[in-house]
């Protein structure tokens, strides 16, 4: 890794890498082998299977889907600290000028257009890398080792759905929410629910694709993009269904709980008057609402492990007490 981080020392990168193949030997150097040491550090640790740590492609891909990611979203603060990282191959084709910040003027016409057909090729770029994070994410066995790996994927293709075609990229820090953030982590804890997250989202790019394209707007990346999405759809399609069974099943128990909950405090009669139990109730039948609701989740993601609807992760305190089998 710091040989590969000295090659790019006394590179002028103010306008970015060359090409396609340098950007990705940068992506490489600062991500890829971050990935690969990972791997072999899962493997050593019984963690993981020793075959994982002969899994470097995949693992490269993996720091390189974070790497582009962050890359892309932050266009202008790399820019303006001239040290750019948007391969000269890529965007030199839209830049009249020549110049990458060509782009940093989104309230003209043509910039903004060149500036989104732009991004959104680099952004269909990453998405190619998907299938590979999702081959990695499926060799996993431990528990803690794959929300480890998962979760920073998750955020990523959340970025990049946030990132597709938007003019903000140009302006700022495009950045997902936090209540969003919190509901990624939330649902990755198991392969069903990262394949759930990667579909709603390849989903929605096709769908914002799809709409532009009614509407005249000419994307050079269009097929491109509907083709990475495509096939991100196709790869996790099957485990998708039963995360939204999943939820289904879930917020259903929780809605007949929750006014169970609410029925029962409404009930109630204060002996101080018709004022007092009006607000009484209204305050316990609130709280009592969000009391049965985090029960009710506790008690039936328990229900759904032992009725095997989840993946087969172990936790790591189980597998630390047992020999890996050599594969």
């Amino acid at each position: 890794m710091a040989t590969g981080m000295a090659e790019f020392v006394d590179k002028d990168l103010g306008q970015g890498t060359v090409d396609v193949r340098q950007y990705n030997r940068y992506c490489h150097f600062v991500a890829g082998l971050v990935g690969e040491g990972l791997s072999r550090l899962f493997s050593v640790s019984g963690l993981e299977q020793p075959s994982l740590a002969g899994e470097l492609h995949l693992s490269d891909q993996m720091g390189l889907f974070l790497q582009k990611t962050n890359i892309i979203r932050d266009y202008l603060e790399d820019y303006v600290d001239g040290r750019a990282f948007w391969p000269q191959s890529v965007w030199k084709k839209y830049s009249r000028s020549g110049d990458l910040g060509f782009f940093a003027n989104p309230t003209a016409e043509e910039p903004k257009t060149a500036g989104l057909n732009c991004l959104n090729e680099l952004v269909t770029d990453a998405l190619e890398l998907v299938p590979d994070c999702l081959s990695y994410l499926s060799k996993l066995r431990c528990a803690e080792v794959f929300r480890f790996c998962a979760i920073p994927q998750v955020m990523a293709i959340a970025t990049l759905d946030k990132c597709y075609h938007n003019e903000d990229v140009f302006t700022g820090v495009v950045k997902i929410r936090k209540g969003m953030s919190c509901q990624l982590i939330n649902d990755t804890t198991e392969i069903f629910g990262v394949h759930g997250i990667f579909n709603r989202f390849a989903s929605g790019i096709i769908g914002r694709a799809e709409k532009l394209r009614k509407k005249g707007y000419n994307d050079p990346s269009y097929e491109r993009t509907l083709k990475a999405c495509e096939t991100i759809i196709e790869l996790t399609e099957t485990e998708a269904k039963k995360a939204v069974s999943h939820a289904s099943l879930f917020n259903s128990t929780v809605v007949v709980a929750s006014c169970a909950a609410a029925a029962s405090c409404l009930a109630y009669k204060s002996p101080n008057g018709a004022s007092d139990n009006k607000a009484i109730t209204t305050t316990t039948a609130t709280l009592a609402s969000f009391g049965i609701l985090s029960f009710f989740k506790m008690g039936f993601m328990r229900y759904l492990g032992k009725r095997s609807l989840v993946s087969p992760l172990i936790p790591a305190a189980k597998l630390s007490n047992r020999k890996t089998k050599p594969v």
